[in-house]
């Protein structure tokens, strides 16, 4: 069975282009997110030689690679992004490379906008050679709560205008259902103060976060785009700026090898837990 369509491909396309001429002055999310998993990667005690930047976007993480030593492909699925990298346009769910072609893989954002986000994982793990290494990361579910219940607020009924969101959990079985050996997914909060929803707006079409959702709603009316924009407002601090939320996923997974180290076989522990927490006796 194909997975459902949620997101628009050719809206996700134009909406990287439009974003990637004034990309740097909204990229701060996209910035934390490469700082953080070139941190991870730093922890990591093995050399790697050549690694795909998976949305690519400004290129940052590619280029912070290459001062690793590490060669680095770039792929995106806007032209613009892509071609700035001089590399490849795709999508993440519908990767063109060869399997086993690279001993590393970041991918910076853009997985929360996947059709088939299982697919893409498995595809990720088959294009890394054996004992090769991702690290992802992407907008996770709770963010933006503040937008989203102006929103709700602001029409008579349910509109379906935000994306649909992955949480820690979820992504850590998608990273175990996709083959991935000693997977890893944990969770950051990171909370952006805005004077204005439209600033937050702006950020999010500069950023390439808007909405891509395939069964897209009508705009919003400037009656219920006021009436949002004041709800918003409702909920600012004494300075005038609202506190909105991101929750960052983080993924870390391996390839499977034949040498890697493997978690013990259930029921195979030598010691009773039951024991262990037994209070001792003086």
């Amino acid at each position: 069975m194909s997975a459902p369509q949620i997101f628009d491909r050719r809206r996700r396309r134009l909406r990287r282009d439009r974003a990637a001429t004034g990309f740097a002055s909204h990229d701060f999310l996209h910035a934390r997110m490469a700082a953080e998993l070139l941190d991870r990667l730093d922890s990591v005690q093995r050399q790697f030689t050549r690694a795909l930047d998976l949305g690519c976007l400004d290129g940052r993480v590619g280029r912070a690679l290459a001062a690793r030593g590490i060669e680095s492909v770039a792929a995106d699925a806007g032209f613009r992004f892509a071609r700035a990298g001089a590399g490849v346009q795709c999508d993440e769910d519908q990767l063109p490379f060869a399997d086993g072609s690279f001993d590393l893989i970041v991918a910076c954002g853009g997985l929360d906008q996947v059709n088939d986000l299982p697919g893409a994982l498995t595809l990720i793990r088959r294009v890394l050679k054996p004992d090769g290494l991702f690290l992802g990361a992407f907008v996770g579910a709770g963010s933006l709560p503040r937008l989203r219940a102006a929103l709700l607020g602001a029409e008579d009924r349910a509109v379906a205008r935000l994306h649909p969101q992955i949480d820690v959990r979820s992504a850590g079985d998608l990273l175990a259902r996709a083959g991935f050996a000693l997977p890893v997914a944990d969770g950051e909060r990171l909370a952006v103060r805005y004077g204005s929803l439209f600033a937050l707006l702006a950020d999010l079409r500069g950023s390439a976060s808007a909405s891509l959702l395939a069964d897209a709603a009508p705009p919003l009316t400037r009656s219920a785009l006021a009436r949002a924009a004041g709800l918003f407002q409702a909920a600012a601090d004494p300075d005038g700026k609202v506190a909105e939320t991101i929750e960052i996923v983080h993924l870390l997974g391996w390839a499977p090898a034949p040498d890697q180290p493997r978690p013990a076989r259930r029921g195979s522990g030598t010691a009773s837990l039951a024991d262990a927490l037994r209070p001792k006796r003086d």
